[in-house]
């Protein structure tokens, strides 16, 4: 499947989780409305972690591609680049 539809599918799980999280607020308290609404807020967090993977992917495939149309032969290994110390 393209990385576009990929998201599109991502981002429209991520709004019926968010549509059911308003849904389980708007109950009173109970046991299965808390279940309801940490399934829902689950859901949630596994579409953005599909997101924010299918984005670095997108993110990998450009710099790949802008590699090969600078004729750069070779990219750092993330190792070698320094990071800031804190």
């Amino acid at each position: 499947m393209a990385l576009p539809k990929h998201l599109d599918e991502a981002a429209a799980r991520m709004k019926d989780a968010g549509t059911r999280i308003e849904h389980a607020r708007a109950q009173p308290i109970s046991l299965e409305m808390l279940r309801d609404w940490i399934d829902a807020v689950s859901d949630l967090c596994f579409a953005l972690s599909d997101i924010q993977t299918f984005n670095n992917e997108s993110v990998h495939e450009k710099l790949h591609e802008l590699a090969e149309r600078t004729h750069v032969e070779t990219v750092a290994p993330r190792s070698r680049v320094q990071r800031s110390k804190r």
